[in-house]
Formats: structure tokens, sequence, C-alpha cells
């Protein structure tokens, strides 16, 4: 008898349960249904902390923000660069509470530094004109090369990313712009066999050239010791740095005995015309490489055939050695 009473005080307790617990399931549901009627999921959205505006689909808000970021607004952006990016809370508002995403995305684009991308084709170091893309770019040069321009060993093109977008110039006036008709140098001078300039008359070089280093004339153009000195030598100390007379490209970077000159560097400065840095120490170029009037190109030595540390400069124009103190010293 005393275990069929438990048994049935056990039953009576789970029947209990059972309808407390389907009770609270029911009230569960009602409220979830009240809730949902009344209220919805939202996401609040701040900015540096500060509250902007509610979202509803946090997810293409977001996703939106992300394109904006890689591809900006607009022709040549390279990308957009936006320090704060929106934080995200859930929470449950009323229905008739508004969202916001198009403000709230103005707000946080406001804050972006666009980057541009775009070319300069340059001369030398200086940028001269700027096209929207490669292709152009590309064009412009070749075509300068194609009218034998006299700047063409100078021209090379930069990609650029920055901040400020410049003016573009179409293909055909960067050509008309940066053309450069080639100078005739007359040849109303004599030429020794040696292939040096015998005549104290001054040939135009059709360019403007700066001393590649200070320092004392130790030996002079001209005959030297029964042959032809070709070049001027400067005497300096040791390391001194090698300054290019003139932008240009390098033709020549010789390490060793090199004929004489011992480690020496050749600059292509167009229209046949050349400038040779001789007996230096150390080489600061690279066959092929655009130098700038004024680069650093090499350092002051005794390399080669030489008595002393010092530059021996030469000035040459189609092959032919000319006396650097027309120009120089």
């Amino acid at each position: 008898m005393f275990q069929i009473s438990t048994i049935k005080k056990t039953i009576v307790h789970i029947r209990t349960w059972t309808k407390f617990t389907i009770l609270i399931i029911l009230a569960t549901f009602l409220m979830i249904g009240a809730i949902s009627y009344i209220y919805k999921p939202i996401y609040r959205v701040s900015l540096n902390g500060e509250w902007i505006g509610y979202s509803e689909n946090k997810s293409k808000l977001q996703q939106r923000i992300n394109e904006y970021i890689e591809k900006g607004n607009g022709e040549n952006i390279a990308f957009v660069e936006i320090n704060s990016l929106p934080e995200y809370q859930l929470c449950f508002l009323k229905k008739d509470v508004p969202t916001n995403d198009e403000e709230i995305f103005n707000k946080i684009v406001q804050q972006g530094q666009t980057y541009y991308n775009y070319y300069a084709i340059c001369i030398g170091q200086e940028e001269k004109a700027y096209v929207s893309n490669f292709e152009q770019a590309e064009e412009v040069v070749n075509e300068l090369k194609a009218k034998d321009s006299n700047n063409k060993d100078q021209l090379s093109v930069v990609e650029k990313y920055e901040t400020e977008l410049k003016d573009f110039a179409t293909v055909e006036k960067c050509v008309a712009d940066l053309y450069e008709k080639k100078v005739v140098v007359q040849k109303s001078y004599t030429i020794a066999a040696t292939g040096v300039n015998t005549s104290t008359k001054k040939i135009p070089l059709g360019i403007s050239l700066i001393r590649p280093v200070s320092g004392t004339v130790t030996s002079r153009f001209g005959a030297r010791w029964g042959r032809s000195h070709k070049g001027l030598d400067i005497g300096a100390p040791k390391g001194t740095p090698i300054k290019a007379a003139a932008a240009g490209t390098v033709t020549l970077a010789q390490y060793g005995y090199g004929g004489g000159y011992g480690n020496h560097v050749i600059i292509s400065h167009g229209n046949g015309i050349q400038t040779l840095y001789g007996h230096c120490t150390s080489l600061n170029v690279k066959v092929g490489q655009q130098v700038a009037q004024g680069q650093v190109i090499a350092t002051v030595g005794n390399t080669g055939d030489s008595t002393g540390n010092h530059l021996h400069l030469e000035i040459r124009i189609n092959g032919v050695a000319q006396n650097p103190q027309n120009y120089l010293y």
C-alpha cells in the first residue's frame, strides 16, 4: 500500500510540473509575440563613441562602407582612408523608430581621405605632364621616341598615389608639349686624330652644366707628356661626392682598370653629349639609371692610371672630347 501511494503522489507531481511548464512556455511565447508586435531588433550605431543613428541591417551597411573604402566614388580613385569605423550594438526599439542608414553612411565617409591613382611623365627627375592611366603614358613615351625627340633618353613614367588629382592632358597635347627638336651641332672645329677638339672655339651644348666637385684644377685639357689629355683633373680628398653635371642616362658604370680611367661613369645627356667621371673610389649608379643634375653618382678616388686623388672629367660631343673649361671651372 505504501508503494502504491508513493507512485500516485509522484504521478500527481509530474502532472502538476508538466502543466506548470506548459504554462510558462505559453506565457513566454505570448510575451515574445507581444514584444515582436510592438518592438523590433535594431542596431544602435556609434562613431568615436557618439551615437549617430539606427540601422536594421548591420551587414548591408558595413558592406557598403567597405566597398566605398576600396573604390571610392569617382574616377582614378585608388582607395579611401577612413580612420574610424562605426560600432554596432543590438537592441530592441519600438517599430515606429525610424532608421537612417543613408545619414550614417554619409557621416562615416565624410571623414575619409581620398587617394588618387594616375601617372606622371617625367623628363629626368621633373614631372612634366599627367595622364589618367599607364597605357596613355606609354603611348606618349613611344610617340616621342618615334619622333626622335631630343629628350627621349630622359623620359620616364612614375605611378602616383596622391590626395589631390592633377589636371590630365591628352596624349596629343603631351606629345606636343614635351617634344624637343634636336639641336644640330655645327662641326666647324678641328678634330685631331685622337678624337679631341683642338680648336679653342666653344661648341654650344644646348644644356647647362654644374661643377661635379669643388677642388683645385691639377691638370688641364690638351697636350700633356707628349700626348692629348682629353679631360680636366680636379684634385679633391678621397671619398668626396661627385655630382652629375647634368641630368641624363647612365650608359657605363665600370669598376676596374677601365682603360686607364679606373672606376668610372659615363652619362648620356642626349644629342650626342656625354660626360665622363674617372678614377673614382666607388660608384653610386648603374647602367640604364636616370640621374638628375646634382645627384651623387660616385666618389673621388685614385684608381686606374692616377697619381693622386682627383676627378678626371671629360665632356664629349659625338665622341669628340671638348675642353671642359669652356663650360666649367
